[in-house]
């Protein structure tokens, strides 16, 4: 489900009713704990934070215009989404947040790559994702970025 939106504000205004509440807060529960450096934006039409080309001036490999991507939120058609290039790229922090998970949501992990989905928004644990999200400083995905693209 694609939503054209001109912010990450226009993006929230834009979806169903059920959706504003929960996604709100998800936003808010990011940018009260991510990391001071990254920068809020939208990518890919939905709400990012990126390492931004004044941290980063490489930018991102497929497109060097682009600031480094780091962090997703968007709504889906049947479920909202949380999408954390970090949990992909960094196998402890990934088996921490499949440890952790059980602690914190009634229901059961659904999960792709980066990818973390969650079919209501009741199921959202916004305590772990507050947690998750103070786990990686700009440099550290920088240094993960770049070990990975630079092999």
């Amino acid at each position: 489900m694609r939503i054209e939106a001109t912010s990450v504000d226009d993006y929230l205004s834009k979806l169903p009713e059920d959706r504003i509440e929960p996604m709100t807060r998800l936003r808010e529960v990011i940018n009260a704990n991510l990391p001071d450096g990254f920068v809020e934006t939208l990518g890919y039409g939905m709400p990012a934070w990126v390492v931004p080309h004044s941290l980063y001036p490489g930018g991102y490999h497929c497109d060097p215009k682009l600031p480094l991507p780091f962090l997703n939120i968007a709504s889906q058609k049947r479920h909202m989404a949380l999408y954390h290039m970090g949990l992909y790229a960094n196998e402890p922090l990934m088996e921490w947040f499949v440890g952790e998970y059980p602690n914190h949501a009634p229901v059961k992990l659904d999960m792709g790559k980066s990818c973390v989905r969650f079919k209501k928004p009741a199921h959202i644990p916004f305590d772990l994702i507050g947690e998750l999200v103070t786990k990686m400083t700009p440099q550290a995905w920088i240094d993960i970025y770049e070990s990975a693209v630079k092999r």
